[in-house]
């Protein structure tokens, strides 16, 4: 019930603001994007203490893309709902192109990793092709940073450490820092996360440390995922 209450309240205030800045159709473009990636990520959970529904996080990252980056593009959101859907499910991009056209599957393309390359290397070419996306991929990014980030700030997943913790605040600052003058709004926000500090058993810890250097993420991040997915270990 507890899930079930979360992800209504996560639909309810994203579509709040939906209603607000679309058209009757492209909220019926939306809807059905939403109905799609709640279909293809039904099974999954975050991994964080509580277990919440994924698709909060796709959801989540398309109501920050409108409401904290003040973007209303059709395709964005689109991009965002849908930009796990290929990584992480069985959904393949051929289905995306025949159900959403060829121009949304690329934008969910530019945001998904290579599951045949390892960890660290999936994680530096985030860091090397950021600059080379989409306006509408580069937003995703931002958001879908932003997100995970914040989610850190209030706990971290069981199995982390704060040092592994500290690794993804900076990877994630060195992805960002590739993709800014995308949107002041988002990179604001970022910011003051990078800024922040988060507590774990009782101690504080800042999000970088002041002598955090460009690579030293991978001081502190495991080379495999466990399951070989990115829901259960990233």
């Amino acid at each position: 019930f507890v899930f079930e209450l979360l992800f209504t309240r996560s639909l309810f205030i994203y579509y709040s603001y939906l209603v607000l800045m679309s058209s009757t159709n492209e909220l019926s473009v939306l809807l059905n994007t939403t109905q799609f990636a709640t279909e293809a990520h039904k099974h999954q959970r975050r991994k964080d203490p509580d277990a919440t529904p994924y698709i909060n996080h796709p959801v989540g990252v398309a109501h920050l893309i409108s409401s904290v980056g003040k973007v209303s593009d059709l395709l964005t959101l689109q991009g965002a709902l849908l930009h796990d859907t290929v990584e992480d499910t069985d959904v393949t991009m051929e289905e995306l192109k025949n159900e959403f056209g060829a121009e949304v599957a690329e934008v969910v393309a530019e945001v998904s990793d290579d599951k045949a390359l390892s960890k660290h290397e999936r994680k530096a070419a985030q860091i090397e092709h950021a600059a080379h996306v989409s306006t509408p991929a580069k937003l995703i990014k931002l958001a879908d940073k932003l997100y995970n980030l914040r989610s850190l700030l209030v706990v971290l997943p069981s199995s982390w450490s704060p040092q592994r913790a500290q690794a993804y605040f900076g990877w994630s600052r060195e992805v960002i820092n590739k993709i800014r003058g995308t949107n002041e709004f988002l990179e604001k926000e970022l910011d003051t996360v990078f800024q922040s500090s988060f507590q774990h058993k009782g101690e504080t810890f800042p999000c970088i440390p002041d002598d955090y250097a460009d690579g030293d993420w991978k001081k502190a991040t495991p080379t495999t995922n466990k399951g070989g997915s990115k829901i259960t270990e990233e």
